[in-house]
């Protein structure tokens, strides 16, 4: 392993807290990205126990803006591509409040979940959405498929990344797929994620970063064959990822080794390509703090957008932690939380205008569009929002 990217250490990167808890410190960890040297896989080596980072989880799919409509159509592409009828059975690894489970229950399909947050987990079987409460293993696989059998369709959405035991939650996959069975999984895709500066969805939660020639390997050392990817727009860039059993029925689509080739043009595997990426974070930092300290020094009111974990990344790498008075977030569920870390107040954007913010740093930047056309008064009034990626921008 190579140390590929070093970004600043940061408190865990969702954990934002109430009020009566920013008085205990919340602890930093190492946030460095490697190489391996062998394979071309990209990893954080530094591991917070799974249990800190999801038992209490407080993030639900319902509330990332536009992902219902993303697994709508999910639902919609992979029943298709997979020939499901009503009856087949289908399992949701990371399947969090049920949102995707919900879409393929309509269609006919039985279905059932698995995470880990427990009190996510238990609304969503309130709901209807049956939901084990525990983290998935090759351990689970075997009581999982002594009582509800094999699946036509195993999916795993935004998780595939997280796991410090991916290998074991891979042979629990191949456990549970039926002869016919499909694995259908979305993960960031690290050349998008260094095409498209988006840096900030490193965070301890993302220990993997994938691209397609070392998932082939990998998957392929567990007895599973990828056979299909598709490129998707979902945070930042993601793969949608397509497997079966060895030796399946499907046929492999010539789309893998085209991107693997891609990868190798791009210099993927090579230390270079992280060494160039570095140094564009480093110039969009220079450009951002120089125009935020020139707007302080003019007595300028600086707010940031857009309460999530990657903010967390993006203050902590680019020293935003004294500069923002405080996080506007459309979701009312971060409403009164303070930030991980440097306790920035989170609050409505109601609040924009009396607590007469002149500038908004869009935190949440890959939203610009929708954040925009949904805050016109603000820039109507003279106020200005500053995109710091991918590259530096002032709307006004």
């Amino acid at each position: 392993m190579v140390l590929a990217l070093k970004l600043k250490p940061t408190a865990i990167a969702d954990a934002y807290i109430p009020k009566e808890k920013t008085t205990v410190p919340q602890p930093l960890y190492p946030l460095d990205l490697y190489l391996c040297a062998d394979c071309g896989h990209a990893q954080l080596l530094d591991v917070i126990p799974p249990h800190i980072l999801f038992e209490d989880y407080i993030y639900v799919s319902a509330s990332s803006l536009n992902l219902d409509q993303h697994f709508k159509q999910y639902a919609d592409d992979v029943m298709k591509w997979a020939q499901l009828k009503p009856g087949n059975r289908v399992l949701d690894i990371g399947s969090n409040d049920g949102t995707l489970l919900r879409f393929f229950k309509e269609k006919g399909l039985r279905v059932l979940g698995a995470d880990p947050a427990r009190d996510i987990a238990r609304k969503a079987t309130d709901s209807g959405v049956r939901t084990i409460p525990e983290f998935f293993s090759s351990q689970l696989s075997e009581k999982i498929r002594s009582s509800e059998g094999s699946f036509d369709l195993i999916t795993a959405n935004n998780v595939y990344a997280h796991s410090d035991q991916l290998g074991d939650m891979t042979d629990g996959i191949k456990n549970l797929l039926s002869p016919e069975g499909v694995f259908v999984f979305e993960v960031s895709y690290l050349m998008d994620l260094m095409e498209g500066m988006v840096f900030d969805y490193i965070y301890h939660e993302h220990l993997c970063h994938h691209s397609v020639k070392p998932l082939k390997k990998f998957l392929a050392a567990h007895g599973l064959e990828l056979i299909d990817v598709v490129r998707v727009p979902t945070k930042g860039g993601s793969l949608r990822c397509m497997a079966q059993l060895k030796g399946g029925g499907k046929n492999i689509s010539p789309i893998v080794e085209t991107l693997i080739k891609a990868e190798d043009s791009y210099g993927l595997d090579k230390i270079s390509a992280y060494q160039a990426f570095n140094k564009k974070i480093d110039h969009a930092k220079i450009q951002l703090l120089d125009y935020l300290d020139e707007r302080i020094k003019s007595g300028k009111k600086i707010a940031g957008f857009g309460a999530s974990a990657t903010s967390t990344t993006l203050i902590y790498h680019f020293d935003l932690g004294d500069k923002l008075s405080c996080i506007y977030d459309d979701n009312i569920q971060r409403h009164n939380l303070y930030s991980p870390g440097f306790h920035i107040p989170v609050v409505s954007p109601s609040e924009i205008e009396r607590r007469k913010t002149d500038d908004i740093l869009l935190l949440a930047w890959r939203y610009e569009k929708p954040i925009l056309a949904k805050h016109r008064d603000f820039l109507k009034k003279g106020g200005r929002f500053i995109l710091p990626l991918p590259s530096f921008k002032v709307v006004t």
